[in-house]
């Protein structure tokens, strides 16, 4: 069986030289949770070979190369993937993909090199007007260099700093619940590994909503339960102010603060049928994998919604 399995991933197996390619990648859409598993059902060999393919690339070094083509950079590239952050898959120890695969030219990893690959493709590049939650990043610096549209970042400082003004650094001050910007005013709003973070999330959907122009796109990445229906409540904001830890707190990486921000939520479909409720269309999970480009791990995912109009 295994040698059956290994006979259909040659195309994908490691090589010292990966040409550039100049083709698309496939993008499963996905809009809930039952879509899901037959999609699961239907691509079984597939997702086998693909994990296959993922086992094979491991080496025993605690950091190792995987060839690719960078579609940022347009070029060949060793990209560099290493085990901070690995947890066990079917009980091997196996790097986090999605924030692994770094490209030594852009800087990008995985998941921040398929937002630009979306962005392309799929949704036209960026033009007029965009929002992104993050000012400090190199998927923010690459975006703003990459596309002639105005692209407005923001970090969340505190009530140090006015909404919609900036500190000392340069870097504008902005509450997903209550931005302060005006009505219908952006074409695409981006926003990465940000609502975990929120405590009243639905507001800040609210807000994204608002602030896009009719026909406006929200690309949105979160830390998300593929095989679950419900949301997963890992702290909730008290009355008083005070958080009600309901599992173990988990902090993710925050660039303005050393101790990092503290995850209330993993989501699951529930999020997408909130999307739809409070008015989003078209709310669909973008599932994407490739050997070619560098897009490995289970579960990958970016979520696409547009505004009516």
């Amino acid at each position: 069986m295994l040698a059956n399995l290994l006979s259909g991933i040659g195309k994908w197996l490691p090589r010292k030289s990966v040409p550039l390619c100049r083709h698309d990648i496939e993008w499963e859409k996905i809009g809930t949770c039952q879509e899901r598993q037959e999609y699961l059902t239907r691509a079984e060999s597939e997702i086998s070979a693909q994990r296959a393919v993922e086992c094979h690339l491991v080496t025993a070094n605690d950091r190792f190369g995987v060839a690719g083509a960078c579609y940022v950079c347009s070029r060949q590239v060793d990209f560099e993937v290493s085990f901070e952050y690995a947890y066990p898959v079917d009980g091997i120890l196996t790097p986090n993909w999605r924030e692994s695969l770094k490209c030594p030219s852009c800087g990008l990893n995985n998941r921040m090199r398929a937002v630009i690959h979306l962005i392309d493709r799929h949704l036209g590049g960026l033009i007029g007007e965009v929002y992104i939650t993050e000012q400090t990043t190199d998927l923010y610096r690459t975006l703003a260099g990459r596309y002639s549209a105005t692209l407005i970042g923001s970090e969340f400082l505190g009530p140090e700093t006015p909404r919609g003004e900036s500190d000392a650094r340069g870097l504008r001050n902005e509450n997903v619940t209550w931005l302060s910007f005006g009505d219908a005013r952006f074409t695409k709003i981006l926003s990465f590994d940000v609502l975990e973070h929120v405590p009243d999330y639905r507001k800040a959907l609210q807000e994204f909503l608002r602030c896009l122009a009719p026909g406006g796109h929200l690309i949105l990445s979160v830390p998300f339960r593929s095989d679950c229906a419900d949301n997963l409540v890992r702290a909730r904001m008290q009355e008083t102010g005070e958080v009600l830890h309901l599992l173990p707190p988990e902090y993710h990486g925050d660039p303005v603060r050393d101790e990092g921000c503290l995850a209330f939520y993993h989501f699951g479909w529930r999020l997408l049928e909130e999307m739809r409720d409070l008015g989003f269309r078209h709310v669909e999970a973008l599932y994407y994998w490739s050997r070619e480009f560098g897009y490995l791990g289970r579960d990958q995912m970016l979520i696409v919604a547009r505004k009516s109009g």
